[in-house]
């Protein structure tokens, strides 16, 4: 049970992030796994679907408002709260395009900001297409910068397309090429993480195979080989205050899953 110290804030939060890969088609497995799981808050990317599309009454009629930054076919972010939350940006800072994809939505909640991302995957496109994905490596890093010089407390949790070291990922499962490990990838991921960030997962796991995609092709589902690519950096204060952080496995053995699964992460 979370118990009130003083307005706005909680002595316990537990949230949650998940790629969905639309979120109309998992509208039940959300609905399902709200009920059984009730985080405060649930930042779900490729929602697939524009704004106005989101399947809101549902989630509201489950004592969840949404937060959507959406895009048609493509992209989108949402974040559930069922704790008070305020927007603070519906569009990651520092972005050069005047028109950036739907990735990035940001609400303060708790006392806590939670920027839900999605980062992009950096395979298609050819070189514009990866240049996107270290751009938005570099805003995410500058944001972080500035909540940390201001004392905010805040979590950067979503889809990173990255694959920190080769203990996150099975043999075979990607070439030396691919954009999730690629060297510069990674070094954008470790420039994050070395503002001062905790990688949730890893400072309660570091050595233990944990992953959180597992691809449609080839069986890999069947056969567990996957990859860890969802993430929950935490600023130095909420470091201290993790309690656990680790992903829901069992979603992806439901009928019709995501490829994706939570990452649930917990707080005192």
């Amino acid at each position: 049970m979370r118990h009130q110290l003083f307005p706005g804030r909680l002595t316990g939060v537990k949230f949650a992030t998940w790629n969905v890969n639309s979120v109309r088609q998992r509208q039940g497995h959300v609905l399902d796994w709200l009920a059984r799981e009730q985080p405060d808050l649930l930042m779900l990317q490729e929602i697939k679907c524009e704004t106005g599309l989101f399947p809101a009454q549902a989630f509201r009629d489950a004592g969840y408002e949404a937060v959507v930054v959406g895009q048609k076919s493509y992209n989108g972010v949402a974040t559930l709260a069922r704790i008070p939350a305020e927007v603070r940006h519906r569009a990651l800072p520092g972005l050069n395009d005047p028109e950036p994809p739907a990735r990035y939505v940001e609400v303060e909640a708790a006392g806590i900001v939670f920027g839900n991302l999605y980062l992009p995957n950096g395979n298609s496109g050819g070189t514009a297409g990866y240049e996107a994905k270290l751009e938005f490596f570099s805003a995410l890093t500058a944001r972080a910068r500035e909540m940390l010089a201001a004392g905010q407390d805040f979590v950067l949790a979503g889809d990173y397309n990255v694959c920190p070291t080769t203990d996150d990922l099975d043999p075979g499962t990607l070439s030396d090429e691919d954009a999730l490990v690629r060297p510069e990838s990674r070094a954008a991921w470790r420039r994050l993480l070395w503002c001062g960030l905790t990688d949730a997962v890893r400072a309660l796991h570091p050595d233990e195979r944990i992953r959180t995609f597992w691809d449609y092709q080839a069986g890999a589902w069947r056969r567990d080989i996957g990859l860890r690519i969802d993430h929950a950096l935490l600023s130095p204060r909420l470091a201290e205050r993790l309690v656990s952080a680790m992903p829901d496995r069992e979603e992806r053995g439901k009928e019709q899953p995501s490829d994706h699964v939570p990452l649930v992460v917990v707080l005192d």
